[in-house]
């Protein structure tokens, strides 16, 4: 005779064991979806440590709703968020919004909307940022310059400027690094690096690890 199986009751689960499922999903589906399953995942979702980390990476929901939910998270954080990930929305309003917070890791992915002037800002007030992921947005060499100097505990920096952008990697953009002792790890997306760019980034960073290139004809 067969035995029936039982479905495991989730309301039994450890609470720690419920946190870690949680933080696997994205946080649209958590601010939408699963913070409504039931009371205790209700609780869950109130707790600020829920939103030490934040991932908006969806492309179903428009970028005025995106906004919005990436607010509430940020809201719900209490002044715990530390690392971000935003992807195919963002303006300078919502990266300032964000500085508010101690950040320690920034990802910013084809947001257009955000410039030089809102990234040089969001610059000036992260001073223990470890870690930023730029690609194909409209910053330019500008920014990184003001990284360099405002975020001294840079560990991972990886920048892609887009194929079709007319920035080019001359040696000048790469007087930051001078600024960046504690940086292992580079990767960049572009068209151009002379030899006197690369041993700038090699002379600048005593602890440098490694450096992955894209797209790159070394001149």
């Amino acid at each position: 005779k067969q035995v029936e199986m039982e479905c495991p009751n989730w309301l039994e689960l450890p609470r720690d064991i419920t946190i870690n499922i949680l933080q696997r999903l994205s946080t649209v589906d958590i601010v939408t979806r699963a913070c409504f399953v039931c009371p205790l995942w209700w609780n869950i979702c109130k707790d600020p440590f829920m939103w030490c980390t934040i991932h908006m990476i969806d492309d179903d929901i428009s970028p005025t709703d995106l906004l919005k939910i990436c607010r509430h998270a940020i809201e719900r954080s209490c002044g715990r968020l530390q690392e971000i990930d935003i992807e195919n929305f963002g303006t300078d309003d919502l990266l300032n919004y964000i500085t508010e917070n101690h950040l320690r890791c920034l990802r910013l992915a084809y947001c257009s909307e955000i410039t030089d002037e809102g990234l040089i800002d969001a610059a000036n007030k992260l001073p223990l940022l470890e870690e930023l992921d730029i690609r194909f947005s409209n910053t330019t060499k500008d920014s990184l310059e003001v990284i360099g100097r405002s975020c001294p505990f840079l560990k991972s920096l990886n920048y892609c400027i887009g194929y079709d952008s007319d920035n080019k990697w001359y040696d000048e953009a790469f007087s930051f690094i001078k600024m960046m002792p504690q940086l292992r790890h580079l990767e960049i997306c572009s068209d151009m690096l002379t030899t006197d760019g690369l041993l700038a980034i090699l002379d600048g960073c005593p602890l440098f690890l490694n450096l992955l290139t894209w797209n790159l004809v070394i001149v």
